[in-house]
């Protein structure tokens, strides 16, 4: 599939996963406080790391939604980043985050190689599409999009 830049607002969660809800509760309240309801503004994610394999301290998962404008300094910490224009295989999942895990490993150890495709130099990153609160965690919906060459 094509995808087309897209401008982010992001929070950059650095550090151990386990702190992951104090980042998701600041980036909450930020965009509450910017009027950018998931229903109308795309949420993302952009995964830099496996947790399983890179120490705590060393994790990197930015929070993002899609922005119209640009991002002005501020004291939540949320900078502006751009989700490049290019081909993805795009996995849908459905179904808790507690197995998003296989269905990322299954785009990297079974369907990439099968493929002959090549992993672009862009993380993977997800959509959600709906998500806790709005729907319960097992229906909830997130798109795995794996960048290619």
């Amino acid at each position: 599939m094509d995808v087309e830049e897209t401008k982010i607002a992001v929070l950059e969660h650095r550090g151990d996963p386990n702190h992951l809800g104090d980042s998701i509760r600041t980036f909450i309240a930020w965009r509450k406080q910017n009027h950018l309801h998931p229903s109308r503004y795309a949420t993302f994610n952009i995964l830099y790391d496996d947790p399983e394999e890179v120490a705590a301290g060393e994790y990197r998962f930015d929070l993002c939604v899609a922005v119209d404008r640009d991002i002005e300094p501020n004291a939540f910490g949320i900078v502006g980043k751009i989700i490049p224009a290019g081909r993805c295989a795009v996995l849908r999942h459905i179904g808790s985050d507690d197995t998003l895990r296989q269905s990322i490993s299954y785009l990297y150890a079974k369907w990439l190689p099968q493929s002959g495709e090549e992993p672009r130099n862009f993380p993977l990153y997800l959509q959600r599409v709906r998500f806790f609160p709005d729907v319960a965690e097992h229906e909830a919906v997130t798109d795995i999009f794996l960048p290619l060459k």
